[in-house]
């Protein structure tokens, strides 16, 4: 068998490179990245040692992803994965959407033409904002908590969103490509008898992120933290009581095995995230990096920004019913992990900070 993965020096991408390797001995795998993240050129030496083939090329090329060969299977981790991809400066909504969607329907050419299954890397993201700033919500403690009293919608309740949850737009440029891309997949998937996994995920963690601001917010609060970098509570007041779930990419590397072991039989939409027992607020999580690293003041900045929600903790009960799956790594693991990093790695926010 032979697993192509795209964007295979970002975080995820080398990761699942690496889990698989181990999970799948007699597998070939290899990949594509265009290394355009700061600090993707850090996976390229450990996936060398681990075996993993590594192309330089982009998504967006056809001509690139051609030359990958036959697979049997694809996993598409590339991406822009920023909430604000499109608008902040540094691509245009132009590059996004090419990234993004463009990208993603060359891969499905690529396994049409090979007739290859495909794993697609999709988002919590994909959900309605408006729908999410509606759930019934209170503040517990330092964080936005479920109200059960309250109407809960469908595909909602107090252990998350489900994959029923409404999509409707808005749900920003960056959702908007990825929900594209899955209808797409799906579409694909159908025309031409492909299996077609896509997983949407929460907010995925672990040691070696390249976390920023507004993407990988549990590994750069904590190493902003741990060098003095200003941090500041943006929205909801400037309390911080916005709540994320996080899921360690190991734990998403066991979901992807067991699927590509279950063959067609694993076709469908699967929320992939930690859960409530892995959800933390920003103000919770400032309270544990204060334990770890010392006290220090946080920014308030009240304006509310476009596409912020208050609390998205992914539902993962349909992935774990048919995959017999659940996560392993705890959040309190998650963060021990990123703090050692950290403590090895002083210079890792300065060298895969986008510029």
């Amino acid at each position: 068998m032979k697993i192509v993965i795209t964007g295979i020096c970002g975080f995820v991408g080398s990761e699942l490179a690496l889990q698989l390797r181990r999970r799948f001995s007699d597998t070939e795998i290899a990949g594509i990245d265009n290394f355009s993240r700061p600090g993707s050129e850090t996976a390229r030496p450990r996936l060398r040692t681990a075996g993993v083939a590594v192309k330089h090329g982009d998504i967006r090329c056809r001509s690139d992803v051609d030359a990958l060969g036959a697979a049997d299977w694809v996993i598409d981790a590339a991406a822009n994965p920023s909430v604000l991809a499109g608008i902040d400066g540094r691509t245009s909504s132009r590059q996004a959407v090419e990234h993004n969607l463009a990208g993603t329907l060359n891969v499905l050419e690529f396994c049409k033409a090979h007739n290859a299954g495909l794993v697609l890397l999709s988002t919590s993201r994909v959900y309605s904002v408006k729908a999410l700033n509606a759930l019934p919500l209170v503040v517990r403690g330092e964080a936005f908590g479920p109200d059960p009293s309250g109407a809960w919608p469908p595909g909602a309740s107090p252990a998350g969103v489900t994959e029923d949850f409404s999509t409707a737009p808005p749900v920003s440029l960056y959702g908007a490509t990825k929900r594209a891309s899955e209808i797409m997949a799906i579409e694909y998937g159908d025309t031409f008898d492909l299996p077609v996994v896509i997983n949407r995920c929460g907010v995925l963690a672990g040691a070696g992120q390249f976390g920023t601001a507004e993407q990988g917010i549990f590994s750069y609060w904590v190493r902003a933290w741990a060098s003095g970098h200003r941090l500041t509570y943006l929205g909801f007041d400037g309390s911080g009581h916005q709540v994320r779930d996080a899921l360690h990419a190991e734990d998403l590397a066991d979901l992807v095995e067991r699927q590509m072991r279950a063959g067609r039989d694993a076709a469908g939409v699967w929320n992939a995230g930690g859960g409530a027992a892995n959800a933390m607020s920003l103000a919770q999580l400032s309270g544990w990096c204060a334990e770890r690293f010392g006290p220090r003041a946080v920014g308030v900045d009240r304006d509310r920004r476009k596409w912020d929600v208050p609390w998205v903790v992914m539902d993962a009960t349909r992935a774990s019913d048919r995959f017999r799956w659940t996560p392993a790594v705890s959040l309190a693991s998650i963060l021990d992990e990123i703090a050692e990093h950290h403590r090895r790695h002083p210079d890792w926010l300065a060298l895969t900070e986008p510029l």
